[in-house]
């Protein structure tokens, strides 16, 4: 039998430090999956899988397709509710320690891109390591961020959130 991908990735990078489970909000309500952090060399690898990523967002009257996915980590320790066009308020802007100028904030991440539905992506980053993003939340957005805009790159609504965990 073969093994999949994340499988094959997770042997070789040990266990998680962290994880946060990630759903939907009331716009797009079938998005779940997990994002795992690793310690890497001065650094995190972020493992993303995620199911159920809409082409459209049908209570969006624009009817425009949706995609690439902004994603970051956010500061607040909280995702909030999952209504409506200002769902998950309460987890606050990027995480930005270092009160740096977008998109050099800690939590800027790679757009994250459906193939039918799935993403699956890996990332290095060396702005933070697990234990810090600890009860912070991660976030997708209905758009890509645009990396200029500031503060926090024009990336649209909140369509999904899961709040960071330590892993026992």
């Amino acid at each position: 039998m073969s093994k999949n991908l994340t499988s094959v990735v997770k042997e070789s990078l040990g266990k998680p430090y962290a994880r946060a489970v990630v759903h939907g909000s009331a716009l797009a309500p079938d998005i779940a999956g997990e994002i795992e952090f690793f310690n890497s060399n001065k650094g995190s690898i972020v493992l993303i899988e995620l199911t159920g990523l809409p082409e459209h967002i049908p209570a969006i009257l624009d009817r425009e397709p949706v995609g690439p996915f902004g994603f970051h980590i956010h500061e607040g320790s909280t995702c909030g509710l999952a209504m409506g066009e200002n769902a998950f308020e309460s987890a606050g802007a990027h995480y930005n320690p270092t009160n740096s100028l977008h998109p050099e904030h800690a939590g800027d991440l790679p757009v994250v891109f459906s193939n039918n539905g799935y993403a699956w992506m890996a990332v290095y980053t060396n702005r933070f390591k697990p234990a810090d993003v600890i009860n912070k939340t991660v976030m997708l957005h209905r758009n890509p961020d645009d990396f200029r805009s500031q503060p926090s790159g024009n990336s649209g609504v909140r369509i999904a959130c899961g709040v960071i965990e330590k892993v026992s």
